[in-house]
């Protein structure tokens, strides 16, 4: 099925530019390019293409075709607008083509950081039940889950990473105008990617400070109001000695 991006663009009813002889470009159009036709909205035009796979190499305008003493200016504006669209599509089935394996990797990554949370909360939740004497062995149980949460924090976050860095790829091939979102191509695999968090790839980039990646600092700020709700239990029960082991 042919592929098709709308640009705004000037031309007559022929789509070449009014009143100009011109010679012919077609030996600098893209490979999968088809055709072009005028579009709906006035002073726009659409351009038809095979559908790309995304392994191609990136869409330029031939360097040839500036140095081409034959044609006008406006023929090599309009082969830079029919680069434009074809970058555009190539950037969308390069990124479904990159993200569907990491995808599907994530969704399991996911689950595997929501069950970890869960648990560390029900053993955060179980000191409301638990007896004095018992409390030490609960701290034990709480540390034990919050390193799981942690470790599946870090493995989302490094997938996530990955996720964001071929986002940032297809918005700087395309656009902003013309982001795919990882959610549609998620949902095109079949998976619901709504409620992933994965920021913008510099959330990602060289940490500083020792700061944490994204969903690893919003874990941390959780434990550490965990924890220092445990120390002021402690410190009211007059427990120094608890609350000594609890900030630990």
């Amino acid at each position: 099925m042919p592929r098709t991006v709308a640009l705004t663009h000037n031309l007559d009813d022929s789509g070449l530019a009014a009143g100009v002889q011109l010679a012919d470009p077609t030996s600098y159009h893209h490979p999968l390019f088809q055709r072009s036709e005028p579009g709906r909205c006035e002073g726009s035009v659409v351009f038809y293409f095979a559908a790309f796979t995304g392994r191609e190499s990136e869409p330029q305008t031939p360097i040839a075709a500036y140095d081409d003493k034959v044609l006008t200016w406006e023929q090599i504006s309009d082969l830079g607008k029919q680069y434009e669209a074809a970058r555009i599509l190539w950037s969308k089935a390069r990124l479904r083509l990159r993200a569907a394996p990491l995808l599907r990797q994530a969704a399991s990554l996911w689950e595997a950081w929501t069950t970890a949370k869960a648990e560390m909360e029900r053993v955060y939740r179980a000191f409301w039940e638990t007896d004095d004497g018992r409390w030490r062995a609960q701290l034990l149980r709480l540390t034990d889950a919050e390193q799981a949460a942690e470790a599946a924090a870090d493995a989302w976050d490094e997938i996530a990473r990955r996720l964001a860095q071929l986002a940032a790829d297809q918005i700087g091939a395309a656009g902003y105008d013309e982001e795919l979102p990882l959610t549609e191509v998620a949902n095109e695999l079949g998976l619901d990617a709504s409620g992933w968090h994965i920021e913008h790839v510099d959330a990602y980039a060289d940490r500083y400070w020792s700061q944490s990646t994204p969903l690893r600092a919003l874990l941390a700020q959780q434990v550490d109001a965990q924890r220092q709700r445990l120390v002021e239990v402690a410190r009211l029960a007059g427990d120094p000695e608890a609350a000594h082991d609890r900030r630990a």
